[in-house]
């Protein structure tokens, strides 16, 4: 939009310069002008409108410059305010982290008591805080489990066959 902006301003300024370099515009009651290779006859009153055109062309191109500079200002803007936003969020975090690991140096032991009575607690080795070694892991009474061979061993990756390689 700014380029097309500037080449309407330049196309009505090219116009004007060409007009004014030609003096016998402004001593003729008709003006002939040559554009392309092509001869164009002007009376003083066409001559008026087209000057009025130019203007208008003018106008419209700087319009067209203003808005794309406006344009582009707004968004500009909006990506300075969303990274000025985006370093207060990583500001407000990192004082957050900062604050949590003063709060995790000033409290050491209590953790380190709560880890201790969870491996008090699970006594049964699985990791998960709760000592479940008294408690029954047989299936569901109406789920049927099939009966498992005393030949079916999975033994180091092999199925059904002695460990030593036989």
């Amino acid at each position: 939009m700014i380029a097309l902006g500037l080449l309407l301003i330049l196309l009505a300024g090219a116009a004007v310069i060409a007009v004014s370099w030609d003096e016998a515009t402004t001593t003729t009651a008709t003006a002939s002008f040559t554009v392309f290779d092509r001869a164009f006859q002007l009376s003083q009153l066409e001559f008026f409108f087209a000057g009025a055109v130019t203007g208008v062309v003018f106008l419209f191109g700087v319009a067209l410059l203003l808005g794309g500079m406006r344009r582009s200002s707004v968004r500009r803007r909006k990506l300075y305010d969303s990274r000025l936003q985006a370093r207060d969020r990583v500001a407000r975090l990192e004082r957050e982290k900062e604050e949590l690991e003063r709060k995790l140096e000033k409290t050491p032991a209590t953790t380190t008591a709560a880890a201790a009575a969870d491996r008090d607690r699970d006594r049964d080795g699985d990791g998960d805080g709760v000592d479940d070694r008294a408690e029954t892991t047989a299936p569901h009474p109406r789920v049927e489990v099939p009966h498992q061979h005393d030949g079916d061993r999975l033994v180091a990756g092999r199925h059904g066959r002695p460990a030593n390689g036989q």
